[in-house]
């Protein structure tokens, strides 16, 4: 069972015993339902809209009342919690620190402080059940195996860079049930026979079957359920057991999961125990001809700090990995047998040809983006290089802190991993310190999500001015603001006018589907029709605070909430009114594009037919201007503005510069696009290529291109430091924010 899961338990049992009310759970959980604040920041200085607005939220649940007041009066008596390392450990102002129970106290560090909710929600569960209950048992198949009888299958839950069949495969030789005695086989399209066949006839011989990748065979899943459902005593061996690895999926059969004994192994995390791994289960460099040690110590353990390096990325979220892959030790091993035989065979190394092997289809197989095979490539530079042999103490990190370490026995490698630091700072990723706070939040918003989602129908009472009452008032405030953009232009030669026409269409369905969901589901609070399932559903969404699915189907990308969500909605919709009335606008905001791709196009073909240029010889260059507002458009393409920098700031002196601490995203000043032939595009060191993203979730459907439906276009920007800086760094510019 995992901490998730205790934190699940630990709040059903207070709500059971009345410890905690209901109302201030679902706050702690959603932050609150609201649409705008008009009351202003007291203090915007230290104080983010966001925090405030969730304050004064707050303020109307009963046990808070009056903390909108006292941090108008004195906010400053809350800047501690904001500014300290551990603000679960700073003791509140009076008199809410005596006043407010133990979960009500993380609705304050949930405003100031989110990213510091893991810990919180660790030290309450510690305090209310205990210490045990927030420690992950150790893996132990030898217990899950006396769990089980030949009844009951096994299931393996597996993570991304886990695989626990070595560890089985062992657990059979340990059990006499290797060799023919332990069939295996990975499902996937018509695997399913086969594996039928393989479990009939361990049942009667009493021998063990493991089907690995259940997920990858969905539309068998339903056969295997009908025959774990007819298993019993009297058909199956008493030996007989069946395996079963899968990636958590909704197509997994319940029944299995219910009745079946549960495990999960996930690789160890940092790159100390994730070295020491890759050490010690394959020590393979005694294979090598002994006069080029050296040269293939060096390069091995670069490998495997390589290799470290790009598992333990994904914990950072999109800065990591646009996209979370599964590296294994399968890529580790067979990019050291590649390592073994060049090293072997060749006086020089050549670099270009394992380069390729490793980064390209080793590792290179699994990644699905091309801005990922940048990273990783860019990566792999650092530790397939002639310095790494002959530099003493190579650097892996800006610190230093990390190396290759010079001539030693394996035993000394052994030595020198275990002597690394137990977790590890950023900067050895090449990422920016701000980044922990980025992986905090998404820590606490993958929490906070999972908790709510066991809430169940629950959650609709969760409103301090209570249920259908609250409900009605969202959803009445949203449509009585939501109007639908009746006119449109008619001048169809100029190409940004069909971009008008098409994006007002755009927003005309989104503006429908939301205005008739609403009408219905107040004509169902007041009885009138019948709550339907998909009612449900939205009244649900909207009393949490998050955008229904029947309204995301037909909207553009984004991770706001609700509230938010409306806001920038309705901004979008005066953008295109006050574009229909006044004319184009000087600057346009590329945030407010339903399909920022067509109005982009539309760019391009204004400048392919007044300079009669085909439009295929055309791409765009970019100069990020050192103004926020202009008064005059360009003569030739656009300005446009909207955009963040993720992973870095802006310098206003017109280059890339590394972030301010704590502030997490830059808002970019006006950007002129510029169409230009293709012949006139050099690309330098001076320049780096950022993508530009639709949302902070970067990554999305993958299209033909290669690249994600969340990509939108890539920018080259101006640096004083070499690209590769920036490319570890994760820097890229996003439309929108998630608040």
């Amino acid at each position: 069972m995992t901490k998730k899961r205790y934190d699940i338990v630990c709040q059903y049992i207070l709500r059971a015993k009345k410890e905690i009310e209901h109302s201030d759970l679902m706050f702690l959980l959603t932050g609150g339902v609201g649409l705008q604040n008009t009351v202003a920041n007291p203090d915007p200085s230290w104080l983010q809209d966001k925090s405030w607005d969730e304050i004064c939220r707050a303020s109307e649940l009963p046990d808070f009342q009056g903390l909108k007041e006292a941090f108008i009066k004195n906010p400053e008596d809350f800047k501690l919690i904001y500014d300290s390392k551990e603000p679960c450990s700073i003791s509140l102002p009076a008199p809410w620190g005596d006043k407010l129970t133990d979960l009500q106290k993380m609705i304050i560090f949930r405003c100031l402080r989110p990213d510091k909710m893991v810990p919180a929600v660790t030290k309450f569960v510690t305090r209310n059940l205990g210490k045990k209950f927030v420690q992950p048992p150790a893996f132990d198949l030898t217990k899950s195996y006396l769990d089980s009888n030949s009844t009951i299958p096994l299931v393996f839950v597996l993570s991304p860079g886990a695989d626990p069949m070595a560890s089985l495969l062992k657990f059979a030789s340990d059990k006499k049930m290797d060799g023919s005695r332990f069939q295996s086989i990975s499902l996937g399209q018509g695997q399913g026979p086969i594996a039928a066949k393989m479990i009939s006839t361990a049942m009667q011989n009493g021998s063990w079957v493991c089907l690995q990748n259940c997920h990858l065979a969905v539309s068998w899943m339903s056969n295997l359920e009908k025959i774990c459902e007819d298993f019993s005593l009297t058909t199956c061996h008493q030996d007989f057991r069946l395996w079963l690895t899968s990636y958590p999926s909704p197509k997994f059969p319940v029944s299995i999961l219910q009745n079946g004994v549960k495990m999960t192994n996930e690789q160890p995390t940092g790159l100390r125990l994730n070295l020491l791994q890759s050490y010690l289960t394959d020590p393979i460099f005694v294979l090598v001809l002994v006069f080029r040690h050296q040269v293939w110590e060096k390069l091995l353990f670069g490998l495997c700090f390589f290799h470290a390096l790009v598992q333990e990325r994904k914990t950072f979220g999109p800065l990591g990995w646009n996209i979370p892959y599964g590296f294994n030790e399968s890529d580790l091993h067979i990019s050291m047998r590649q390592l073994q035989q060049f090293v072997n065979e060749y006086d020089k190394v050549p670099f270009e040809a394992i380069t390729y092997l490793t980064g390209e289809c080793n590792y290179g197989g699994r990644v699905t983006d091309d801005w990922d095979r940048r990273l990783l490539m860019t990566t792999l530079a650092d530790f397939y290089c002639e310095d790494i042999i002959k530099t003493f103490r190579y650097p892996f990190s800006p610190s230093g802190q990390y190396f290759a370490p010079p001539k030693s026995t394996y035993e000394e490698y052994i030595q020198f991993i275990e002597n690394l630091p137990l977790s590890q700072q950023p900067e050895v990723f090449g990422l920016h310190e701000n980044v922990d706070i980025s992986k905090d939040l998404q820590q606490t918003k993958l929490l906070f999500d999972s908790l709510l989602l066991t809430q169940g129908g629950g959650a609709m009472g969760g409103v301090s001015s209570g249920g259908d009452s609250a409900l009605y008032d969202i959803a009445n405030n949203i449509l009585t603001q939501v109007r639908i953009l009746l006119k449109y232009p008619v001048l169809y030669e100029e190409s940004m006018n069909t971009v008008l026409v098409q994006e007002m269409e755009r927003y005309n369905r989104l503006c429908s589907t939301i205005c008739v969901s609403l009408q219905n589901l107040l004509k169902a609070i007041k009885g009138l029709v019948v709550m339907d399932s998909e009612l449900e559903a939205v009244a649900g969404n909207l009393i949490v605070g998050k955008v229904p699915e029947r309204w995301a189907k037909f909207s553009y990308p984004s991770l706001k909430p609700l509230g938010s969500y409306i806001t920038d909605f309705l901004a979008r919709l005066r953008f295109l009114q006050i574009w229909y009335e006044n004319g184009q606008p000087k600057v346009f905001w590329l945030s407010g594009f339903f399909f920022t791709q067509a109005f982009l196009t539309g760019v391009m073909q204004n400048f392919a037919r007044k300079y009669q240029i085909p439009i295929d010889l055309l791409t765009f260059d970019f100069e990020v201007l050192p103004i926020d507002k202009s008064e005059t458009a360009p003569e030739d393409g656009v300005y446009v503005n909207g955009l963040f920098l993720d992973g870095a700031r802006w310098d206003r002196e017109r280059f890339l510069t590394e972030q301010h601490p704590r502030i997490l995203f830059d808002s970019m000043p006006i950007v002129w696009v510029k169409p230009t032939e293709k012949k006139n595009i050099s690309q330098t060191d001076s320049l780096y290529v950022c993508p530009l993203y639709k949302t902070s979730e970067r990554k999305g459907t993958l299209s033909t291109t290669g690249h994600s439906t969340n990509f939108v276009i890539a920018m080259m920007l101006s640096t004083k430091k070499r690209p590769q800086h920036w490319i570890k760094r994760g820097v890229a510019m996003l439309l929108q924010l998630d608040d």
